[in-house]
């Protein structure tokens, strides 16, 4: 049984749109990180799984390279597919194609990546805890960055993002509430990193 998380975590998350970024090609990696597995398990589909945990009102998992492996990587989740026809031209794009497919009604919308494979589920509950007028974001490596949740507010403002610039240009203009998170600090980009991830996991593969 999910042990249910505290009255504030639960409101927010019941009116939270949750956005997962996993339409990237991982060049640098040299595989799809998204499909990379932690003690047996997708990295998209164990973020998918640690946001569900929070019962938010929708989940929706953006995809682009290897879109159909990582529909099969989320069969049974329940999370819907958002194709980004335009996911190449970077993280902005996938991040649009995300808020528009979240229902308008949601009063947050949460922004998460596929490759920040030590958070928890204590870190996202600390995160939405802190969900109000103001954006509150994960506060790592000396800066604010995803994963983060928005005010629906602020839906014009993520639509109008472009290139690489992703949430974090956002963040910082608006002020937002930091909320300590070491964890997010490692994420999957280098081979170098996925040896990290493997001596952890004892065998990703």
């Amino acid at each position: 049984m999910i042990a249910q998380p505290p009255f504030c975590t639960a409101y927010a998350a019941r009116h939270t749109a949750v956005v997962v970024l996993a339409a990237g090609a991982s060049r640098r990696l040299g595989r799809p990180k998204q499909l990379v597995r932690l003690r047996g398990e997708p990295l998209v589909r164990r973020v998918v799984r640690l946001a569900a945990g929070l019962r938010p009102a929708w989940i929706g998992v953006v995809v682009g390279a290897d879109a159909t492996r990582v529909a099969e990587a989320l069969a049974g989740t329940g999370a819907v597919l958002v194709p980004a026809r335009h996911w190449r031209s970077g993280m902005a794009a996938s991040l649009a194609a995300g808020v528009r497919r979240a229902p308008r009604q949601a009063r947050y919308l949460a922004v998460l990546s596929v490759d920040q494979w030590r958070l928890g589920a204590a870190d996202l509950r600390r995160l939405w805890s802190a969900a109000g007028r103001q954006p509150a974001a994960a506060w790592y490596a000396g800066q604010c960055g995803i994963p983060a949740i928005f005010p629906q507010r602020l839906r014009s403002s993520l639509l109008a993002l472009r290139g690489e610039r992703g949430a974090r240009a956002l963040l910082e203009a608006c002020g937002a509430t930091a909320v300590p998170m070491p964890a997010a600090a490692t994420d999957l980009d280098t081979a170098s990193d996925l040896r990290q991830l493997r001596g952890c996991g004892r065998g990703g593969d």
